[in-house]
């Protein structure tokens, strides 16, 4: 549990600010975190519930076909988030007097794709688009393809200086094709194997070495010509249902050399797609995982060679970050920001389910707009506006990588070095109360303090991410802030639900991730409970004002990877 500020470093930081103490000027030490103390949550605008769950049934309706970018649900969705906007009295959040900044993406869509042929000698064996395998390209070309490319087995793919970790050890690996297993690699204690080597990739917990972003990126450094990983549930975070969300239009920012730069194909393997493919190579999957989890570790050439070619359509749109501003009430400090964030992007119109292809995502993310939106609205009911500038950020295209917040925090509209810190949105609960609130990476900021702070005021606590094997740190748009150094909040619900089992909470979030994560089922379910929602969104509310009123920008702890890029960035 995070130490809450005690009551004279709490009366300092009032003190502090009275008197207009700026960042330059603030004291270090737990001074600025106190500011806590300012603003009660009682004497906070309430959040309205119904008013979350109208906006909700309009985001998720079918009339919004799915919000997919660079579609008519696109321009229907920003409509909307502009109107609510100008109606709540909020500034234009670019610079041009407009709420919109224009995300320049190209749309890569398969059109045709020739099944997976993998050869070993005489041995021949085709796979089957989708069921078995699912391949595309994020170059801007119309066709591409491998071509009696080498398997290798390169274990989790990961360059890890800071733990010693190489599993390329320097082997040319240019033209061939990388299989890699998902997540990264969760190493027995020596001591204990029935635990996890806490020193080396955290544990349990995911790493951006585990996500699948990273793999890619990585087999583009190495030259690779393609790489697929190999899909397991548990280790994934969710079923092969989701990977098959592949298949339809993809979105990438717009680069200089068409990303031409990354491997000709990326893809994915099922399980039994992947533990045959290594029986023809004369190899068991189990064993290789096995051995991929040491350090001495080497690729292991396969023998066998794969060859498939995908012809796409291309096209380039400009998709749209929605933004808008509250501007602080204090002249010193008005140029700095904290910045709300929460993206407005679903998958739209896909594959039937059970004959229904609007993926309408009411949950992911309508629910964390919405929540947003209300936000918003009460920071234009306060008394007394914040002394810094609040910036309301709905991004485009998170589920196609991140892609939207990525463009903010690379050109973003408000320097970086003047944003205190980023408060991301991602679901709400949608289950009722609960007794506590997860903190996705928690420990990593002071922001910790601030929300620890305001849940102490609710009678809650916080908790650590139940799940963290699945890197939720590193699948949301804070994290794009963060890369760049600015600390970043992002929580997710809490577990332990007033008046439930105790095993409610983990059921629920098991039930959704296997039935409504990613598919036409995310809608609004006639059991949802926005009172815990409510509950969260006065919180973030609480926390973002409470920095946008400090003595000082908030922290990276000592140790996290993101603080020597804040400390670099200003000039520390």
């Amino acid at each position: 549990m995070m130490k809450i500020p005690n009551r004279s470093a709490a009366l300092l930081v009032v003190a502090l600010l009275a008197h207009g103490c700026s960042r330059a000027e603030a004291p270090a030490g737990d001074g600025g975190t106190a500011a806590a103390a300012n603003a009660p949550l009682s004497s906070l605008p309430a959040i309205d519930q119904q008013a979350i769950r109208r906006h909700i049934e309009v985001l998720a309706s079918d009339e919004f076909e799915g919000r997919a970018p660079g579609s008519p649900g696109e321009d229907k969705t920003v409509e909307y988030l502009v109107a609510r906007f100008e109606e709540m009295g909020l500034q234009p959040g670019n610079t041009d007097g407009t709420y919109i900044q224009n995300v320049p993406l190209v749309g890569i869509t398969p059109t045709s794709t020739e099944p997976l042929t993998v050869v070993r000698g005489g041995r021949k064996k085709s796979y089957t688009y989708s069921d078995e395998y699912v391949a595309f390209t994020k170059q801007v070309a119309e066709t591409a393809s491998l071509k009696d490319s080498e398997l290798v087995f390169v274990g989790y793919g990961v360059v890890a200086p800071e733990y010693q970790w190489d599993d390329f050890k320097g082997i040319d690996l240019k033209g061939k094709t990388l299989v890699v297993l998902v997540n990264d690699p969760q190493v027995p204690d020596p001591s204990d194997p029935s635990k996890l080597d806490e020193s080396l990739f955290n544990g349990r917990a995911m790493t951006y070495y585990g996500r699948w972003t990273y793999k890619y990126e990585e087999a583009a450094r190495q030259g690779a010509a393609g790489v697929f990983i190999v899909h397991e549930t548990g280790p994934a975070g969710y079923p092969y249902s989701v990977v098959q969300g592949f298949l339809g239009e993809s979105f990438d920012l717009v680069t200089p050399d068409r990303n031409m730069g990354r491997a000709d194909v990326e893809g994915w393997f099922s399980l039994d797609t992947a533990r045959e493919i290594l029986t023809m190579a004369g190899r068991d999957f189990d064993e290789l995982k096995q051995q991929a989890l040491t350090r001495d570790f080497k690729p292991v050439p396969l023998g066998v060679s794969a060859s498939l070619s995908i012809r796409n359509a291309i096209r380039t749109t400009d998709s749209r970050n929605v933004l808008a501003k509250l501007e602080g009430s204090d002249p010193q400090l008005r140029d700095e920001y904290v910045v709300y964030s929460s993206h407005w992007d679903h998958l739209g119109v896909g594959d039937p389910v059970e004959g229904d292809a609007i993926y309408n995502g009411a949950l992911d993310n309508a629910s964390g707009v919405a929540s947003l939106i209300e936000i918003a609205r009460a920071f234009t009911r306060l008394e007394q506006k914040p002394r810094r500038s609040v910036l309301f950020l709905m991004v485009t295209a998170e589920e196609q990588g991140l892609l939207g917040s990525q463009h903010y925090a690379v050109s973003p509209v408000y320097p970086l070095e003047q944003t205190l810190a980023n408060i991301n949105i991602d679901g709400v609960n949608q289950w009722g109360r609960t007794k506590d609130i997860t903190v996705i990476g928690m420990g990593a900021s002071d922001l910790d303090d601030y929300l620890q702070a305001a849940a102490t005021e609710q009678g809650r606590t916080l908790r650590p991410d139940p799940e963290p094997e699945k890197g939720f740190y590193y699948r949301s748009d804070h994290f794009n802030f963060a890369k760049q150094g600015v600390p970043a909040l992002y929580t997710d619900s809490g577990i332990e639900f007033v008046g439930r089992d105790p095993e409610y909470g983990q059921q629920k979030r098991d039930e959704y991730t296997n039935r409504d994560y990613h598919a036409p089922s995310d809608e609004i379910k006639p059991d949802w409970d926005l009172t815990g929602a409510v509950d969260d969104a006065q919180l973030m509310l609480a926390v973002g004002l409470r920095v946008a009123n400090a003595g000082r920008f908030p922290e990276w702890r000592p140790g996290n990877e993101f603080r020597a890029m804040r400390e670099k960035m200003l000039g520390k």
